[in-house]
């Protein structure tokens, strides 16, 4: 398709197109933020065509088309080049941005897929040795030679004309964040992490049942939590914790050595601890450690007295004498287990419809996945746990990981993740990387607003109108209920990383006041004492990706903003929402979450006012 005397990729190469609307039998294209044009469009035909403009490959112009990463000396080269550069004129320092970028976005995708495929089978040893090779032979040289970039760009003449316009200012301001926490004696540290902290999902993936006479990951014995029958179900809770337990000793090892070793990283960069370093690493710029605990106060008294609201209607309509661990999961009403879809080929077919209903759009974003292989749903043995979305700064189409066993929380993890895929695509056209690598609090919002902005459209996974209304209703009730534990995990780490040398028995006895601090009152957890001092230990993000969970609370609290304003105006919520996903990191986080029509507010008022809103829907359905 030509248009306006060039191509459609012609124009998202020259000056990126951020995306278009759907409004009858028009497109509108958007450059830049400023609809230049509308095109009558024939839907069967020419709709595909301007989606497949919008996602092909990144161009190269400063690496060669056929170059593929082997080695470092095999990519020094460039950033030779680079450091060379003269960057005494606008152009010059606009080009060296730009390139750069493009040099970042090849080896990014290669890590990424390094990662992907070690997570989709942990037992595979080539990819295994890839992975570390890339960790342990590339990376460390890309952390100096970064570092000296990132002075260079600093001291260009001409970095107070970008520093005008919003998106180089926050990028500056990234930059300047990394050499705070940069020291040359972190580079061997943070290879070490990388490998200790993959250690997590090798022991994770091998971690299997026996359920029925059959051998079951973890994550498909977790499908059978929600069976009717108690004897079966305590049965399989046992099993679980039983077997985590196992590795117990392990994985408290692990997270000991993690630990110390961050610690170290902080210090060497200046910090007092790593939950300092972390702050300024993950340019939190729009808040701080006291916002955090202001946030878990405001759960403690908002949103903890409605888990003992919730736990005591459930114990008593199950009508038991306790309430136990296992029994959260089962239905209230005696009903069978909710079964959305029968495998991920079913999954993938229903999510699309519902995307396809939404907005054409965000059916193709996946339809274009599913046809290029980058999705792998299933759960199986070898398989590293949790899902993702991997992004894929050259390709365009990002890479859709998880461990489905037919539940409603595994439909749920689908529209979440795909919300991070639509992200992914929406971003593509920006100028640089840095512009479309957003922070967990903007991504988590992307992904967590899809779950609810979906749920207009859940009958195409559920027929019968009683399981539809169950499923919706199951799922606020998730939505609310889950904030605690993001507390939870927030505050822990909070005190762990503050308390560096903190011995095994304290840990287990913070751990169980934190985790008592953010939990219901009614459920009987003796004779599971020692199960309980040991759940964060399933939590992922504590091994791998430390501190990164606050963000989903906070956007878990703009995504019911969002499902708010879906109530009243459906099209208007998701106008929002695209619009400011559009935006990727080039506006702070206050002003995306404006765009998308929602508060980025923490205070007590704000989170009674969703919880009563959630609560209120509840009450209703």
């Amino acid at each position: 398709m030509r248009c306006i005397g060039g191509s459609m990729h012609e124009w998202r190469k020259l000056y990126g197109v951020h995306g278009f609307s759907k409004n009858f039998s028009k497109f509108s294209i958007v450059l830049a933020n400023k609809q230049v044009a509308w095109i009558v469009y024939d839907q069967s035909f020419l709709y595909t065509q301007i989606f497949m403009h919008m996602i092909q490959k990144y161009i190269r112009t400063f690496l060669p088309v056929d170059y593929v990463l082997t080695d470092w000396p095999s990519i020094q080269p460039f950033y030779t080049n680079l450091l060379d550069r003269d960057l005494a004129s606008l152009d010059g320092l606009t080009e060296f941005l730009a390139d750069w970028s493009e040099l970042e976005g090849v080896l990014e995708e290669d890590a990424g897929w390094r990662y992907i495929r070690t997570s989709c089978d942990t037992t595979d040893a080539v990819a295994k040795e890839r992975y570390e090779y890339y960790i342990t032979a590339i990376a460390p040289h890309v952390a100096a030679v970064t570092d000296q970039l990132h002075q260079k760009v600093l001291g260009a003449s001409q970095i107070h004309i970008l520093r005008q316009e919003t998106q180089y200012a926050i990028f500056f301001q990234k930059i300047e964040n990394q050499l705070r926490c940069y020291s040359k004696e972190n580079i061997p540290i943070q290879t070490e992490i990388q490998l200790n902290a993959s250690q997590f999902g090798v022991i994770s993936a091998a971690m299997m049942v026996e359920i029925a006479g059959k051998a079951c990951t973890l994550q498909q014995a977790a499908a059978h939590l929600d069976a009717t029958d108690r004897v079966f179900r305590k049965a399989v809770y046992d099993q679980i914790q039983q077997r985590r337990l196992v590795d117990k000793e392990v994985l408290d090892a692990l997270y000991s050595k993690l630990i110390q070793q961050r610690h170290q990283l902080a210090l060497n960069a200046g910090f007092k601890n790593f939950r300092d370093y972390a702050f300024v690493s993950m340019n939190r710029f729009d808040y701080t450690p006291e916002d955090c605990f202001t946030f878990h106060s405001a759960i403690k008294e908002e949103i903890v007295p409605l888990l003992n609201e919730l736990a005591a209607d459930r114990k008593a309509k199950l009508g038991l004498e306790q309430l136990q661990p296992f029994d959260h999961a089962v239905d209230v009403a005696g009903r069978q287990p909710l079964r959305p879809f029968r495998d991920p080929e079913e999954l993938v077919a229903k999510t699309i419809t519902i995307f396809e209903r939404l907005d054409p759009f965000l059916a193709d974003c996946l339809r274009t996945m599913q046809r290029m292989g980058h999705l792998d749903l299933a759960s199986r043995k070898g398989k590293a746990p949790g899902g993702y979305n991997y992004p894929l700064d050259e390709t365009g189409v990002p890479f859709i990981f998880m461990n489905a066993a037919s539940t409603l929380g595994d439909l749920v993890t689908m529209f979440h993740e795909g919300g991070h895929a639509v992200h992914a695509f929406l971003v593509h056209g920006l100028r640089l990387n840095a512009f479309k690598h957003c922070p967990s609090e903007l991504a988590e919002l992307a992904s967590m607003s899809m779950e609810l902005l979906t749920m207009l459209h859940w009958d195409v996974f559920f027929a019968d109108p009683e399981e539809l209304h169950r499923a919706k209703k199951d799922h606020l009730i998730r939505v609310i209920s889950c904030l605690p534990w993001m507390a939870t995990i927030d505050a822990f780490q909070h005190w762990a990383y503050t308390h560096p040398e903190h011995t095994l028995a304290e840990r287990a006895a913070n751990w169980n006041r934190i985790f008592s601090d953010f939990s219901d009152n009614i459920t009987y957890w003796s004779g599971y004492e020692v199960v309980k001092s040991n759940l964060w230990q399933k939590q992922l993000h504590l091994f791998e990706v430390p501190f990164y969970y606050i963000e989903y609370a906070i956007a878990q609290l703009g995504a019911i903003g969002v499902w708010q304003q879906a109530q009243a105006n459906p099209s208007q919520a998701l106008s929002n929402y695209l619009n400011a996903l559009k935006l990727g990191y080039t506006a702070s986080i206050r002003t995306v979450y404006q765009t998308a029509g929602v508060s980025f507010d923490f205070s007590r008022e704000h989170i009674r006012s969703l919880a009563q809103s959630v609560r209120k829907a509840w009450r209703e359905w």
